[in-house]
């Protein structure tokens, strides 16, 4: 969680009192949270009275997780971050762009792996080459 999404849910928590129900933003339904359908709806209520481009709000979690990926977050955090039980769930919510491909492998550009290629040799391999019968 970020701080600024902490900040506002702390805010909501303190300012708007506490739920008695145990969720952050309750729903007047007989289960006392805000149905998949309700939310639905209300965004594509704000969608057209805003006239804003319609976005599937599902997308938001796409989002996150591809930025929190690209951020350098290892797999096994995210999926725990995500509530996935195995990496491979993760895997369809996390979309890298080629611009992030292309810097994950620049990150190995100088790395160093210890193999030598023909060429030339240190001093101590070389002096070592000589010695040998």
């Amino acid at each position: 969680m970020t701080s600024r999404v902490r900040t506002a849910l702390e805010n909501r928590w303190t300012g708007g009192g506490k739920p008695e129900t145990g969720f952050v933003w309750p729903g007047q339904t007989g289960t006392g949270y805000i149905h998949d359908e309700t939310l639905q709806r209300a965004h594509l209520k704000t969608v057209q009275a805003t006239k804003m481009c319609h976005f599937v709000l599902h997308s938001i979690r796409h989002t996150f997780l591809t930025r929190l990926g690209e951020s350098g977050c290892d797999v096994w955090t995210l999926a725990r971050i995500a509530g996935h039980g195995s990496i491979k769930v993760s895997s369809r919510y996390v979309h890298p762009s080629e611009d992030a491909v292309q810097v994950a492998m620049s990150r190995l550009g100088g790395h160093k792996t210890g193999h030598i290629a023909a060429g030339p040799q240190l001093p101590a391999a070389a002096a070592h080459a000589q010695m040998a019968p």
